[in-house]
């Protein structure tokens, strides 16, 4: 646990160092839901909703279905679609209002490490980004994801109720045509520290802090932000 939480702000204070560094501050709402329709099959949806800068306005929507294959118990796959819509309010203009429509397929593992619960994601990603001259990019970007539930309890083999400290890291690259894009292959890192509850094995909400370090085609922004996330299991 030490090590990794090393590894995540080593990859946060790099953004720091090298090059102009521009700090935001937002809020995020997060809701995430799995449900299974047999054995085999199932359903992902995540809705999210994120602030601009200084919380001023609704600047992000977004809403993210998928259909699941379970390989067994400890892994997953899973294929969707995305709808991003992003508004820029712009002083004294009219706001823009841009679209993106992305397709995905994820790869999802769960495993123990001692007391610990931890997930591992994969994914990829083929966006349509709306640009502001009314044209549209095509990009795949790769994305992989850990996640660490410490519950704060003594639990069995499963964990069913009660308290817990989360702790994940996601890596973002641009895997093709980045060149129409900030022209890097390493898009952003999101580190994020929660405490969380459990109230049964299909409900989790929980509140914490998610660093968004951005590396963009001319400087580099950190977005500090608050998040909170349900989650739902059915």
């Amino acid at each position: 646990m030490k090590k990794l939480i090393l590894i995540i702000f080593l990859t946060i204070a790099t953004f720091t160092v090298f090059g102009q560094t521009q700090n935001q501050t937002s809020g995020w709402f997060m809701l995430l839901n799995s449900t299974k329709f047999s054995d085999k099959w199932g359903m992902h949806l995540d809705v999210q909703l994120r602030s601009a800068d200084q919380l001023d306005y609704l600047r992000n929507v977004l809403i993210r279905p998928g259909l699941t294959y379970y390989i067994n118990n400890k892994s997953n796959v899973t294929v969707g679609y995305l709808l991003n819509t992003t508004k820029t309010e712009v002083l004294g203009s009219a706001d823009i209002d841009l679209v993106e429509n992305r397709i995905w397929e994820q790869y999802i593992l769960t495993h123990k490490i001692g007391s610990i619960f931890t997930t591992h994601r994969f994914r990829l990603e083929q966006r349509f980004i709306e640009q502001n001259n009314g044209s549209e990019v095509f990009s795949q970007r790769f994305r992989y994801f850990f996640r660490l539930i410490q519950p704060l309890k003594k639990q069995t083999e499963t964990f069913s109720k009660g308290a817990f400290l989360a702790l994940q890291n996601e890596l973002f690259f641009n895997v093709q045509h980045k060149d129409q894009l900030s022209g890097n292959f390493f898009d952003q890192n999101r580190a994020y520290l929660a405490l969380g509850y459990r109230f049964s094995k299909k409900v989790d909400i929980e509140a914490g802090y998610l660093n968004q370090a951005i590396n963009g085609a001319n400087n580099y922004t950190l977005n500090n932000v608050i998040q909170l996330a349900l989650y739902t299991r059915f």
